[in-house]
């Protein structure tokens, strides 16, 4: 492989490592990049945490949701991986935006999901706190906060970010095999037993997600935005291939398959556990069941079904999985995040000191930014609410609101650019299904999705006048604003810096 079109100083990159340009050429096989993809979706954590807000949403029909999600998102890889066999690069969703819809449009992209990656990574750093906290003083009796378990895991997964990526992997990896065994032995041992009232296919129908009467009588109200936003936050990363590029053996093959088996593996995954959940207590009584764990009877609802179904000894496991779960989590999420920075630095949106490598040819300046950036986060909701229970329901909670609209957003703009880019750059590649309709379908979906986010966030995050919901929407606007005034900026001061933007890949020769 060689680089095309590089930026200022690429080539004396190559000969010094340790400045800006490329990270580590063959580094990953497919193993690795899938155990990075599916860790950032956190199955584990995906299904303690969002099957009980998809259940607050959806009712007892969340695993239709799941399957809404599956299907949407299946639809916006078949556009998303054709363009990946074009364009190549750690920069992901801000190369696909600056090919197709322009340098301007690609810089806003950039920065907004750049930063909306470093705010699930405070996110899923809370959640993780949660867990520890609650599960400790469950196991020992020492109650500690749970910014103690924040602070001790971000400096931990500081540490790992730091060193070579393939020992990242095999970290994840370890984690990510043992956090799927564990609801897949739950889940098969409910259906064994045949559920609380009966295996029934209506969780399955997506018509019962509207107006669910078992949400209605458990929380007073029904909203299908609240149990969309639950399903597709839970594959959020699952389109991290393009990311890892640079670093992966054989990029064209393992971005396509990184990202349809993680898509719909996941998809299959979320639907058998959250069916498994809602026929192990019964329709009524799953739901029921989500509204006494908010009111504090319990810190998960599934901890009494694995005690149920299976023993006390499995509920002990997930319990100490869904601390490592979401630990894995943040650091996949960590690591694309610093993928992001380090692109937007490489190119000088961004200080070009975020461009840098190390002598291992990781992103380590932006690792250690990103590093900063969640600490000052962190500790800004802490001061703001430091019980361990607002870690879950505020730093936790409210943050996936804003990244995940942002991802939304930027999904939808990736399907415009995929359009555009095979209508005029890539006539070559042009279909009329994988470049056109399946982009077209995915993104009104996209849409669609961030319209019922909108509509719906008061209710989700219990919090009508609190200024960060209130302002959520435009919080999300104006990062991406503030990358479209960068990239103006730059195109009036240095057209020369300007043109390379978004135009860093590689040439595939297998392409």
């Amino acid at each position: 492989m060689t680089a095309t079109t590089d930026p200022p100083g690429a080539t004396a990159l190559t000969e010094r490592p340790a400045e800006h340009g490329r990270l580590t050429d063959g580094a990953l096989g497919l193993p690795s990049v899938l155990f990075c993809i599916v860790t950032g979706a956190a199955p584990l954590t995906a299904m303690l945490f969002n099957v009980p807000v998809a259940v607050q949403g959806g009712g007892y029909a969340a695993p239709a949701a799941f399957l809404i999600a599956t299907v949407a998102l299946t639809i916006f890889s078949v556009g998303y991986t054709a363009m990946s066999r074009r364009v190549t690069s750690a920069g992901g969703f801000y190369t696909f935006v600056s090919r197709g819809l322009g340098r301007v449009t690609g810089v806003g992209a950039g920065l907004l999901i750049g930063l909306c990656y470093i705010v699930f990574v405070a996110a899923v750093i809370s959640v993780m706190g949660y867990f520890a906290a609650t599960s400790i003083q469950t196991w020992t009796g020492l109650e500690l906060p749970a910014w103690v378990y924040m602070a001790v895991g971000l400096a931990v997964m500081s540490a790992l970010a730091w060193f070579h990526i393939e020992l990242t992997a095999k970290v994840l990896g370890v984690m990510l095999v043992a956090e799927v065994l564990a609801p897949l032995v739950l889940g098969v041992s409910i259906l064994v037993h045949g559920g609380a009232q009966g295996l029934s296919p209506a969780p399955l129908d997506p018509a019962e997600v509207l107006g669910n009467a078992g949400a209605i009588k458990a929380f007073g109200s029904a909203a299908t935005g609240i149990a969309l936003f639950a399903a597709f936050w839970s594959w959020v990363g699952f389109e991290m291939a393009p990311n890892y590029a640079e670093e992966s053996r054989d990029p064209v093959r393992i971005a396509k398959i990184a990202t349809y088996g993680s898509v719909i593996g996941l998809g299959v995954f979320y639907m058998f556990v959250s069916y498994a959940y809602v026929v192990g207590w019964g329709p009524d009584a799953s739901v029921q069941a989500v509204s006494d764990q908010f009111s504090g009877a319990f810190a998960s609802a599934f901890y009494p079904l694995s005690d149920k179904y299976v023993g006390t000894p499995l509920t002990t496991v997930i319990q100490l999985l869904a601390i490592t779960s979401s630990f894995a989590c943040a650091m996949a999420f960590f690591n694309t995040g610093a993928r992001y920075l380090f692109a937007l630095g490489r190119e000088h949106v961004l200080p070009p000191v975020l461009g840098s490598v190390s002598k291992r040819h990781n992103p380590a300046v932006a690792s250690m930014t990103v590093t900063v950036i969640v600490a000052l986060y962190i500790v800004g909701f802490t001061v703001y609410d430091p019980s361990t229970e607002g870690a879950l329901l505020k730093l936790g909670t409210w943050s996936p609101l804003l990244g995940v609209l942002g991802i939304l957003a930027v999904q939808a703009l990736v399907c415009v650019a995929i359009i555009r880019y095979f209508l005029t750059t890539a006539r070559d590649g042009f279909h009329w299904f994988t470049t056109l309709v399946a982009p077209v379908l995915g993104g009104l979906a996209m849409a669609g999705a961030c319209y019922l986010l909108i509509a719906n966030r008061s209710t989700l995050a219990a919090a009508e006048d609190v200024p960060f919901i209130t302002l959520l929407p435009w919080a999300v606007l104006a990062m991406f604003v503030a990358g479209l005034v960068i990239a103006l900026v730059m195109r009036s001061r240095r057209p020369d810096r300007y043109a390379r933007l978004g135009h860093f890949t590689l040439e595939l020769e297998d392409a």
